[in-house]
C-alpha cells in the first residue's frame, strides 16, 4: 500500500495541496483526454481514478481529474485512516458538483479504511456506523451515487457467521435510515484480498453477505481486480474475467455491480496480498481488463484506477484502458514487482491516500 499519513484530527491529509503538472510525454500521451460525454463507449464504461482532495474538492480534485483525463472520479470525504467526520465546505461542494456536471464526471466516495462492520469490538462497530453514515450523507451532498466500503473481518477469533450477524445488526438499520435521503447513494460492498479473518474476499462470499442484509435494494458491489485476484480468482488466465462476472451474478444476481476498481497486482494470484500495480504491469495483465470492458455484465459500470505512479502514471493508466475500450491493443510494458513489506512497516503499494476535507 502507498504509505499513508497519520490520522489528522480535521480529517485532512494524504495528498499534496498542489498537483504537479504532467510533464512525461511517454506516461501522459497527448490522447490522455476524456472522450466526449456523448461517446457511446464513454457512456458504457466511464474511465477515471481516485483523486486527492486535500485543499478542496473542486480546487484540488477537479484539477487532478482533468490532468488524468478522467471521465469518472472517486474521492475520500474524510481522512481514510481516522474516525473524524468533517462537515465539508459547502462552497467547495457546490463548485465540485457544478464542475462534475459541466464535464460529465460521475463521482463515487470511498469510505475510511478503519470501518469494520463485522468487528467483535463494540466501540469499533459503533464508530464504523457513524463513519459510514457520514460518508453516505457527504456523498449525497456532492451528488455521488455510491459509497464504497470494505466488507470487513470477523475479529476476536469469531467465525464468519458471527461476523455476518454483526454486519446485519449494524448495517441494516443504517440502510433503513436512508442517509442522504430516499434517493441517496447506494452502499457498494468491496471484497478484500483475503487477509486475516476477512468475511468476504471471493465473489461467492458476497452471497451470504447480501443475504445478511436481506438483499437490500440500496446495496451494490464494487469489484477490485487486485483484491479478487489476490483472493484466488484466475484473472490472469484466458476467460478469467468472464468466469469472475458469471460467479458474481450467480452470487448476488444481475445489476448489483456498480463500480470496478481497475488495478493490476504486483503479487501473484492467491497471494492474499493487496499490492496494486499499474495497468498491464502486474500479474493480471492487459487481457483481463480488455475482457472486463467488453463483457455484457459491465455495461454502464465505471472503472476507477487506484494505481501507483502519481499524476503522470495515472494519466497513462487511464489512457491505456481507453485504448482497450476502443478495441485496440496497447503496446507492452514491463512488469512491476513491489518489494515485500519490511517487518513492522507499511511497505509499498497502492491504496489512494487522497484524504481531505471533502
Amino acid at each position: 500500500m502507498i504509505p499513508s499519513p497519520p490520522p489528522a484530527p480535521s480529517g485532512e491529509g494524504g495528498a499534496p495541496d498542489v498537483v504537479p503538472p504532467l510533464t512525461n510525454a511517454r506516461e501522459a500521451p497527448t490522447d490522455a483526454r476524456p472522450a466526449d460525454p456523448a461517446d457511446p463507449a464513454r457512456r458504457r464504461n466511464p474511465l477515471g481514478g481516485h483523486v486527492p482532495v486535500a485543499g478542496g474538492l473542486a480546487r484540488t480534485g477537479l484539477a487532478y481529474a482533468r490532468r488524468m483525463g478522467a471521465e469518472t472520479v472517486q474521492v475520500f470525504v474524510a481522512n481514510p485512516r481516522g474516525w473524524a467526520t468533517p462537515t465539508g465546505d459547502p462552497a467547495q461542494d457546490e463548485e465540485f458538483r457544478a464542475g462534475c456536471a459541466a464535464e460529465g464526471l460521475s463521482v463515487f466516495v470511498h469510505a475510511p479504511y478503519l470501518i469494520n462492520p463485522a468487528s467483535h469490538d463494540a466501540t469499533t462497530g459503533e464508530r464504523s456506523v457513524v463513519s459510514l453514515r457520514h460518508s453516505l450523507r457527504r456523498a449525497a451532498d456532492i451528488g455521488a451515487p455510491g459509497v464504497v466500503v470494505h466488507t470487513g473481518s470477523a475479529t476476536g477469533g469469531r467465525d464468519r457467521e458471527t461476523g455476518l450477524a454483526a454486519v446485519r445488526e449494524r448495517l441494516l438499520p443504517l440502510l433503513e435510515e436512508e442517509p442522504g435521503g430516499p434517493d441517496g447513494p447506494m452502499l457498494l460492498l468491496e471484497p478484500t484480498a483475503g487477509q486475516g479473518a476477512s468475511v468476504c474476499s471471493l465473489v461467492e462470499d458476497l452471497g451470504p453477505y447480501l443475504a445478511a442484509l436481506d438483499h437490500h435494494p440500496r446495496v451494490g458491489v464494487c469489484l477490485d481486480t487486485c483484491h479478487v485476484f489476490a483472493a484466488g480468482h484466475d484473472l490472469d488466465r484466458p476467460g478469467g474475467a468472464g468466469r469472475l462476472l458469471t460467479a458474481l451474478e450467480e452470487a448476488v444476481g444481475p445489476g448489483r455491480l456498480r463500480l470496478i476498481h481497475a488495478n493490476d497486482s504486483a503479487a501473484p494470484r492467491g497471494s492474499r496480498r493487496d499490492r496494486h500495480a499499474r495497468i498491464g504491469r502486474g500479474h493480471i495483465g492487459d487481457t483481463a481488463f480488455a475482457e472486463l470492458l467488453a463483457h455484457p455484465a459491465t455495461e454502464g459500470v465505471p472503472l476507477v484506477i487506484e494505481t501507483p505512479g502519481g499524476p503522470e502514471g495515472h494519466a497513462g493508466d487511464v489512457a491505456r484502458l481507453r485504448e482497450m475500450r476502443a478495441g485496440r491493443t496497447p503496446p507492452p510494458v514491463p512488469r512491476e514487482e513491489h518489494p515485500p513489506r519490511r517487518a513492522g512497516g507499511r511497505g509499498t503499494g497502492s491504496r489512494p491516500t487522497g484524504g481531505g476535507r471533502g
